[in-house]
């Protein structure tokens, strides 16, 4: 089981790595290695909660196919492992980010002396403006 918050943990029988070459600069390690990891898992044939799924579903991330799919490639680093850790940090992440939902916003009133600050800054930036003016001749 691969722990992703407090609630919910992902089956790792259900997330799928096929090792795949990196690309980019790495000369004969790149040709040679298969170090680098495509993650995927199936988020409607997973056994997360239904409101776990509609979250990841409406996240607007590339990552997620229109299948529901989310597909992550890791290869910052040269060992297979690595790759794989990174890669289901990253989902963790986006699970993470897709359960967290913010605190309702609370209204408040300003109070009686910001509201007075901010009348004085008015007037003191309207003053200064004034002075900007140009002088009327004095005939």
């Amino acid at each position: 089981m691969q722990p992703t918050s407090k609630q919910i943990s992902i089956d790792e029988r259900e997330i799928e790595f096929t090792m795949i070459r990196a690309q980019g600069a790495g000369g004969q390690n790149v040709n040679k290695v298969s170090s680098a990891v495509h993650l995927r898992f199936d988020i409607p044939a997973s056994s997360l909660p239904e409101e776990a799924k509609d979250a990841l579903r409406e996240l607007n991330d590339r990552r997620i196919s229109k299948e529901g799919v989310v597909v992550i490639k890791a290869q910052a680093f040269r060992s297979q492992e690595k790759n794989r850790a990174d890669a289901l940090e990253r989902l963790d992440e986006l699970l993470r980010q897709a359960l967290d939902k913010p605190a309702p916003r609370k209204a408040t009133r300003p109070t009686r002396a910001s509201q007075r600050r901010r009348v004085q800054r008015k007037t003191l930036h309207g003053e200064v403006k004034r002075l900007r003016a140009k002088v009327d001749d004095f005939h």
